[in-house]
């Protein structure tokens, strides 16, 4: 008889590519995955992996496997959903992926808040690319994931997959000291000519956004610099390498030689919460979000506060409220698509 935990462990090389990757997603050790592998290999009499360059490949009698393991999984599923749902309080592992802002500054919290609420709840994080969140929502690598959205890069609105909005946040023009923009109250996108550029790579949202954005206004973007992660933009900036384009979520005190100058308008990203159409009813899923949401306006305000004009300048304008779920979202660089095929 087939082992579902070695089935599991198939199911999560065949997502995250690699050995490695499974391992962590499933807080094993690479070796306990393979030698999971290895034993559903004796049990079934074939190989499943092949060795690709560093990485593995599945082969086709993998493939077959790895599609009985999601229909066996989704069964689990709803057998556990439904025992945590007459029990009616949120238990058993949960899952969680988030993009790195957002694993550095909003779950924390969460976690923290789920952890003493709910000792029952074994809720596990993830940090992961948005554009990967919904696939493994949907594939049921994770239970539940934070992604965000951008007006120019909507993703894919699978079937199965459900969302809510958690809320928006902004984007700041980062600039070193003594630069011409620094002691500036908005700053329009027309203006961005000439300047070089530090960013994220190629494919991620920001970079995308960022091109797009200054050859709408007129501008070939000169990219000198890029990095993973945003506090290394914020270290190549103070250093005066540079200007960025960096979100105020996780991003925590600018260092000495960074200064922020707000863009007008303002880029703004949306965050969301995703989970599968099966498990919706699970007490877990639906106490996860609810803390998200309820924790968002505090973090908002921390990593978003209003600016203060300068003495005689004219106010900033309130920003709009997050509309409800499905509503369409404001102009500006967070509007978007997001899952509304």
């Amino acid at each position: 008889m087939l082992d579902l935990q070695r089935l599991r462990a198939l199911h999560a090389v065949s997502v995250h590519g690699t050995v490695g990757a499974a391992a962590a997603a499933l807080g094993y050790t690479p070796s306990a995955v393979s030698q999971q592998i290895t034993k559903l290999e004796r049990e079934t009499r074939t190989v499943l992996l092949e060795r690709a360059g560093r990485g593995v490949r599945l082969t086709d009698e993998a493939l077959q496997l790895v599609a009985t393991a999601e229909e066996l999984m989704a069964i689990v599923e709803r057998a556990e959903t439904g025992i945590e749902e007459r029990r009616g309080v949120p238990a058993g592992r949960l899952a969680v992926a988030a993009f790195a802002s957002a694993a550095r500054g909003l779950l924390p919290g969460v976690l923290a808040d789920l952890a003493r609420r709910h000792p029952a709840l074994d809720a596990r994080l993830t940090e992961v690319d948005p554009h990967l969140s919904v696939d493994l929502v949907a594939k049921g690598a994770v239970d539940l994931a934070v992604a965000h959205d951008w007006d120019i890069a909507p993703l894919p609105a699978p079937a199965g997959v459900e969302h809510a909005v958690i809320g928006d946040d902004a984007c700041d023009l980062l600039v070193p000291e003594g630069h011409p923009f620094a002691g500036r109250t908005a700053v329009r996108r027309e203006e961005l000519g000439g300047e070089r550029w530090i960013c994220q790579p190629p494919g991620r949202v920001c970079h995308d956004w960022l091109v797009r954005t200054l050859r709408a206004a007129g501008h070939e973007p000169d990219l000198v610099h890029t990095a993973e992660e945003n506090p290394t933009l914020v270290a190549l900036v103070a250093a005066g390498l540079g200007v960025a384009l960096v979100p105020r979520l996780g991003r925590g005190p600018l260092p000495p030689g960074a200064v922020e100058v707000p863009l007008d308008p303002t880029p703004v990203r949306r965050l969301y919460a995703l989970w599968r159409t099966g498990a919706a009813r699970r007490p877990a899923i639906a106490e996860a979000v609810r803390v998200l949401r309820d924790r968002w306006p505090a973090v908002s305000a921390r990593s978003n506060p209003v600016p203060q004009p300068p003495p005689g300048a004219a106010p900033s304008p309130a920003r709009p409220p997050v509309p409800p779920d499905g509503a369409p979202v404001p102009g500006g660089c967070g509007g978007g698509g997001f899952l509304r095929g």
